[in-house]
Protein backbone atom coordinates (compact mmCIF):
# COMPACT_ATOMS: atom_id res chain seq x y z
CA UNK A 1 0.00 0.00 0.00
CA UNK A 2 1.28 3.47 -0.71
CA UNK A 3 2.25 4.85 2.63
CA UNK A 4 1.46 8.46 3.15
CA UNK A 5 4.54 10.62 2.72
CA UNK A 6 5.52 12.57 5.82
CA UNK A 7 4.60 15.94 4.26
CA UNK A 8 1.11 14.68 3.41
CA UNK A 9 0.76 13.04 6.84
CA UNK A 10 1.71 16.27 8.61
CA UNK A 11 -0.85 18.19 6.53
CA UNK A 12 -3.53 15.50 6.99
CA UNK A 13 -3.16 15.52 10.77
CA UNK A 14 -3.72 19.29 10.94
CA UNK A 15 -7.06 19.11 9.13
CA UNK A 16 -10.39 18.92 11.01
CA UNK A 17 -11.25 15.40 9.86
CA UNK A 18 -13.56 13.60 12.26
CA UNK A 19 -12.10 10.41 13.68
CA UNK A 20 -13.75 7.27 14.97
CA UNK A 21 -12.43 5.88 18.23
CA UNK A 22 -12.83 2.22 19.08
CA UNK A 23 -12.91 1.37 22.77
CA UNK A 24 -13.63 -1.93 24.48
CA UNK A 25 -16.78 -2.83 26.38
CA UNK A 26 -16.41 -4.80 29.59
CA UNK A 27 -17.36 -7.98 27.69
CA UNK A 28 -14.53 -7.31 25.19
CA UNK A 29 -16.73 -6.24 22.28
CA UNK A 30 -15.59 -3.08 20.47
CA UNK A 31 -17.53 0.17 20.68
CA UNK A 32 -17.06 2.96 18.16
CA UNK A 33 -18.02 6.62 18.19
CA UNK A 34 -16.99 9.69 16.17
CA UNK A 35 -14.63 12.08 17.97
CA UNK A 36 -12.65 15.24 17.51
CA UNK A 37 -8.92 14.79 17.99
CA UNK A 38 -5.79 16.91 18.09
CA UNK A 39 -2.35 15.72 16.96
CA UNK A 40 0.19 17.43 19.18
CA UNK A 41 3.74 16.54 20.22
CA UNK A 42 3.46 12.94 19.00
CA UNK A 43 0.13 12.18 20.68
CA UNK A 44 -3.55 12.26 19.78
CA UNK A 45 -5.58 14.26 22.30
CA UNK A 46 -9.33 13.73 22.74
CA UNK A 47 -11.77 15.45 25.03
CA UNK A 48 -14.92 14.01 26.47
CA UNK A 49 -17.15 14.06 29.49
CA UNK A 50 -17.29 11.59 32.34
CA UNK A 51 -20.81 10.50 31.35
CA UNK A 52 -19.93 9.45 27.81
CA UNK A 53 -19.80 5.71 27.25
CA UNK A 54 -16.46 5.76 25.42
CA UNK A 55 -14.87 7.80 28.20
CA UNK A 56 -16.10 5.36 30.84
CA UNK A 57 -14.74 2.48 28.79
CA UNK A 58 -11.32 4.12 28.45
CA UNK A 59 -11.20 4.64 32.21
CA UNK A 60 -11.81 0.88 32.61
CA UNK A 61 -9.57 -0.37 29.74
CA UNK A 62 -7.03 2.01 28.24
CA UNK A 63 -6.64 0.25 24.88
CA UNK A 64 -8.04 2.09 21.87
CA UNK A 65 -7.88 2.50 18.11
CA UNK A 66 -8.48 5.74 16.23
CA UNK A 67 -9.48 5.77 12.56
CA UNK A 68 -9.32 9.01 10.57
CA UNK A 69 -10.45 9.11 6.95
CA UNK A 70 -10.96 11.88 4.46
CA UNK A 71 -12.20 12.33 0.93
CA UNK A 72 -10.85 14.82 -1.61
CA UNK A 73 -8.69 16.79 -1.68
CA UNK A 74 -6.83 14.97 1.14
CA UNK A 75 -8.10 11.48 0.37
CA UNK A 76 -6.41 9.29 2.90
CA UNK A 77 -6.63 7.08 5.92
CA UNK A 78 -4.74 7.18 9.20
CA UNK A 79 -5.30 4.47 11.76
CA UNK A 80 -3.59 4.11 15.11
CA UNK A 81 -3.71 1.51 17.85
CA UNK A 82 -2.43 2.38 21.26
CA UNK A 83 -3.13 3.15 24.86
CA UNK A 84 -4.66 6.21 26.45
CA UNK A 85 -3.94 8.08 29.61
CA UNK A 86 -6.61 10.28 31.22
CA UNK A 87 -5.79 13.84 32.26
CA UNK A 88 -8.13 15.42 34.77
CA UNK A 89 -8.66 18.62 36.68
CA UNK A 90 -7.29 19.82 39.06
CA UNK A 91 -4.05 17.87 38.51
CA UNK A 92 -3.83 18.84 34.82
CA UNK A 93 -5.08 21.99 33.11
CA UNK A 94 -7.25 20.48 30.37
CA UNK A 95 -8.40 23.82 28.97
CA UNK A 96 -5.55 24.86 26.65
CA UNK A 97 -5.78 21.63 24.64
CA UNK A 98 -9.59 21.69 24.80
CA UNK A 99 -9.49 25.20 23.35
CA UNK A 100 -7.18 24.04 20.55
CA UNK A 101 -9.76 21.36 19.70
CA UNK A 102 -12.52 23.99 19.58
CA UNK A 103 -10.38 26.21 17.37
CA UNK A 104 -9.58 23.31 15.04
CA UNK A 105 -13.16 22.10 14.56
CA UNK A 106 -15.29 25.19 15.17
CA UNK A 107 -12.82 27.85 14.07
CA UNK A 108 -11.42 25.94 11.11
CA UNK A 109 -8.65 28.50 10.71
CA UNK A 110 -11.09 31.29 9.88
CA UNK A 111 -10.92 34.42 12.08
CA UNK A 112 -14.59 35.05 11.23
CA UNK A 113 -15.41 32.06 13.44
CA UNK A 114 -13.73 33.51 16.57
CA UNK A 115 -17.02 34.31 18.29
CA UNK A 116 -18.38 30.81 17.60
CA UNK A 117 -15.17 29.30 18.99
CA UNK A 118 -15.46 31.39 22.15
CA UNK A 119 -19.11 30.41 22.71
CA UNK A 120 -18.36 26.74 22.11
CA UNK A 121 -15.33 26.82 24.41
CA UNK A 122 -17.25 28.58 27.19
CA UNK A 123 -19.92 25.87 26.97
CA UNK A 124 -17.22 23.17 27.16
CA UNK A 125 -16.07 24.66 30.45
CA UNK A 126 -19.52 24.10 31.99
CA UNK A 127 -19.29 20.33 31.44
CA UNK A 128 -17.54 17.68 33.58
CA UNK A 129 -14.70 17.27 31.10
CA UNK A 130 -11.42 15.40 30.88
CA UNK A 131 -8.74 14.75 28.27
CA UNK A 132 -7.29 11.53 26.96
CA UNK A 133 -3.83 11.30 25.46
CA UNK A 134 -3.58 8.44 22.97
CA UNK A 135 -0.04 7.16 22.50
CA UNK A 136 0.23 5.40 19.13
CA UNK A 137 1.87 1.97 19.27
CA UNK A 138 0.97 1.11 15.67
CA UNK A 139 0.25 3.65 12.93
CA UNK A 140 -1.12 3.04 9.46
CA UNK A 141 -1.18 6.00 7.07
CA UNK A 142 -2.35 5.40 3.52
CA UNK A 143 -2.47 7.98 0.74
CA UNK A 144 -5.67 6.95 -1.03
CA UNK A 145 -4.98 9.42 -3.85
CA UNK A 146 -2.48 6.94 -5.27
CA UNK A 147 -3.77 3.63 -3.87
CA UNK A 148 -4.72 1.15 -6.60
CA UNK A 149 -5.56 -1.85 -4.45
CA UNK A 150 -3.50 -4.86 -3.46
CA UNK A 151 -1.52 -6.59 -6.20
CA UNK A 152 -3.65 -9.74 -5.90
CA UNK A 153 -6.82 -7.65 -6.31
CA UNK A 154 -5.42 -5.88 -9.39
CA UNK A 155 -4.32 -9.21 -10.93
CA UNK A 156 -7.78 -10.70 -10.31
CA UNK A 157 -9.46 -7.66 -11.87
CA UNK A 158 -7.19 -7.91 -14.93
CA UNK A 159 -7.93 -11.64 -15.35
CA UNK A 160 -11.71 -11.19 -15.07
CA UNK A 161 -11.71 -8.15 -17.37
CA UNK A 162 -9.95 -10.07 -20.15
CA UNK A 163 -12.25 -13.15 -19.84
Amino acid sequence: MPRMKQEMLDHFLQQPHVGVIATLRQDGMPYTVPVWWLWKDGYFWLTGTYSRVWCKQLMHDNRASLCIESGPPDTGHVGVDGTVEPFELPDFDIWPISRELAEKYVGRGDPANAEAVEKFFENMKTEPRLLFRLTPDVTRAIDMRVYRGKRADREHQERTASS
